[in-house]
């Protein structure tokens, strides 16, 4: 059977605004400024307040948020497709639609009208709109991440991204690095702070020099790597690259310094991208595991959805903060940090 309608106090929780307003917009009262007014309308008709309501379909909702506010091309990114992508199949099998949902600010009313179960939030920033519309509606959320506030009770699925860390740079000093830039730097989510921080402690622990290079997506020739490299050999002796497109730029700079890969420089990138094994130096690659992470978020927003909370699926472990799921990264090694 169909459930009741939407409230006045269901309509102000999704938009944010006070019962009263609510009242004043939908009865064409008060003095409530013309945006406002619409705003909470097209809120009140999302939820489908003073329509029939249809019989609900178990549906599960994903926004990738890392850039809430402008509109980008998460898909062709390939981590964010394989999570998707699997995400979708995850659902499927519990017995979930998967609806995706844009990020930038042209989609905010969805935000707030968006008829779901649970959400799913990839990489959601501090201030993240989309998330504090989905609060002040109590839809249950599961991050891919570590959210930048969590609150009591949150859900996230994430990698040991200290441990990953410390193998790459172990791995890298075994091949005879001594002095290891890191490639990253770009936004200011838990990923990049926590990885920056174990490098930090690692070249600590060691007495060798931190070496950061700014990543810039667009740097498509390694420009970020010229102060370093222009001192030729032994300047720089590895890269650990943390970013998808980082890899190509490393080798794009070494070549035009002059730098063989991997005699002069060991290169490792954090990617998913399978055209790394056919580079002319295929590149060593770090693994978040898109796929397991994907299905372990879905199981534990699922049973956060039907029995208040979801146990760690196969392959995953309880992390050591409350709330967190661990996902183990991988390392493939290849001839960019195989040092002859």
């Amino acid at each position: 059977m169909p459930g009741p309608g939407p409230t006045i106090a269901d309509i102000a929780r999704a938009a944010e605004v006070s019962t009263a307003t609510v009242s004043h917009a939908l009865n064409g009262t008060g003095r409530l400024a013309e945006a406002t007014r619409r705003r909470v309308r097209e809120v009140a008709t999302g939820l489908g307040y003073g329509a029939p309501r249809a019989p609900h379909t178990r549906t599960l909702g994903l926004a990738v948020t890392t850039f809430a506010g402008s509109a980008w091309n998460y898909v062709a990114v390939t981590y964010f497709s394989r999570w998707l992508t699997a995400a979708t199949s995850a659902a499927h099998a519990r017995g979930y639609a998967l609806t995706t949902l844009p990020a930038d600010r042209g989609a905010e009313a969805l935000w707030h009208t968006l008829a779901v179960d649970g959400m799913l939030l990839l990489d959601s920033p501090e201030g993240d709109p989309v998330l504090s519309a989905l609060r002040a509606r109590d839809i249950p959320v599961v991050f891919d991440g570590r959210p930048a506030v969590p609150r009591p009770g949150d859900i996230w699925v994430d990698n040991d991204h200290a441990a990953t860390t410390r193998e790459v740079l172990d791995h890298l000093a075994a091949a005879g690095a001594r002095r290891i830039a890191l490639h990253g730097g770009f936004g200011r989510d838990h990923y990049t702070r926590a990885v920056a921080e174990a490098y930090e402690r690692w070249c600590a622990e060691r007495n060798q020099p931190v070496l950061p290079v700014r990543f810039d997506p667009h740097d498509a020739a390694g420009h970020a790597f010229d102060p370093l490299f222009h001192e030729g050999a032994g300047a720089v002796d590895a890269v650990y690259s943390l970013y998808d497109p980082g890899g190509r730029q490393a080798l794009a700079a070494a070549a035009r310094h002059g730098l063989a890969v991997p005699r002069d420089l060991l290169v490792v990138c954090a990617s998913e991208d399978p055209g790394y094994a056919a580079t002319e130096v295929p590149v060593t690659t770090v693994t978040l595991h898109p796929e397991l992470t994907a299905e372990a978020a879905v199981a534990a927003l699922v049973g956060r959805i039907e029995s208040g909370d979801g146990p760690a699926p196969a392959g995953a472990s309880a992390g050591s903060l409350a709330g967190e799921v661990t996902v183990p990264a991988g390392l493939t090694v290849r001839a960019s940090s195989r040092r002859v």
